[in-house]
């Protein structure tokens, strides 16, 4: 009975030792092209780029000139674009309306993996520089690919970092506020000292002045700055709590009183911050709000 047993485990054991050694091999050949191909691509284009030890590249498009280098414990704003290195098909950009913020020592995430190349290449950069990494397969989606964004199984990946000139996200959305009023030539508008910036179209008059502690009947649209709609109520139902919504309500609308009308471009940490709401939307994102005070409860 116990040669038996030997015999049958020594089957398994060789089995196992196959099935390994063959996907070694597999691993170890799509490491070897995967190398080829980015060194084929490197010099076809004469592009100066360093390669790190676990085997991805990466190039210093631009080194920045904001300050001095990142460092781990640095926040960073940021972009990122995710290319096919074959034919350039673009395969995810961060959402429009927004950014990415960590810091620098977190930069790591892409989409649904992990990509420690992204810190190495940010810590080679300034605030306002660019980076491309050059990703193997194996060190990004592969065998598998990505489906949900549509990249094919074994494929390399040109990955483009652009870095924000700015260290805090309120500095990056004043600047994203300020382009937009230029962009669509909208006059009146004022920048309040918490930074949110208003125009008020009516200030309301008579009744009890807005405070923290009033309940307001309103009706108002919210909207992202590419002019898409998140949220609106407008039928005169929507009573809200001033501190149950967002800092930015909180900060302008005692400017008016009842019937009083505003526009306001808030930043993002005086919406909803680097988090986003619950859904998971509107993370970093400027927010576009017309609001009219229909009624003033305290």
């Amino acid at each position: 009975m116990l040669k038996k047993i030997t015999a049958a485990y020594t089957l398994a054991l060789m089995g196992l030792i196959v099935v390994l050694g063959s996907c070694k091999k597999e691993y170890e050949a799509i490491e070897t092209t995967d190398d080829a191909v980015i060194q084929q691509y490197i010099t076809a284009n004469n592009i100066t780029a360093t390669k790190d030890t676990t085997g991805f590249y990466y190039q210093v498009v631009s080194q920045g000139d904001t300050g001095t280098f990142f460092k781990s414990t640095d926040s960073v704003f940021y972009h990122v674009a995710v290319k096919s290195l074959a034919n350039g098909t673009v395969y995810y950009t961060d959402p429009v309306n927004t950014n990415l913020a960590t810091y620098v020592g977190y930069a790591n995430k892409l989409v649904t993996i992990d990509v420690p190349a992204i810190r190495t290449a940010m810590l080679a950069l300034k605030p306002g520089g660019v980076a491309r990494v050059f990703l193997p397969s194996y060190l990004a989606f592969g065998r598998n690919g990505l489906t949900n964004i549509n990249v094919p199984p074994n494929e390399v990946i040109d990955l483009v970092i652009t870095t924000l000139p700015e260290r805090t996200q309120a500095a990056v959305d004043d600047r994203v506020i300020r382009e937009f009023i230029a962009a669509k030539n909208i006059t009146g508008m004022v920048k309040h000292p918490s930074g949110v910036y208003y125009a008020i179209s009516a200030p309301g008059s008579g009744g009890q002045p807005i405070s923290l502690r009033s309940s307001l009947t309103v009706n108002y649209t919210g909207k992202t700055l590419d002019g898409v709609t998140f949220d609106s109520s407008t039928d005169g139902t929507a009573v809200l709590p001033l501190n149950g919504v967002v800092a930015g309500w909180q900060e302008v609308l005692p400017l008016l009183k009842k019937g009083g009308k505003m526009r306001m471009l808030i930043p993002s940490p005086l919406a909803y911050g680097r988090g986003g709401t619950p859904a998971g939307t509107l993370a970093n994102t400027v927010l576009d709000f017309d609001v009219e005070v229909l009624d003033v409860a305290n």
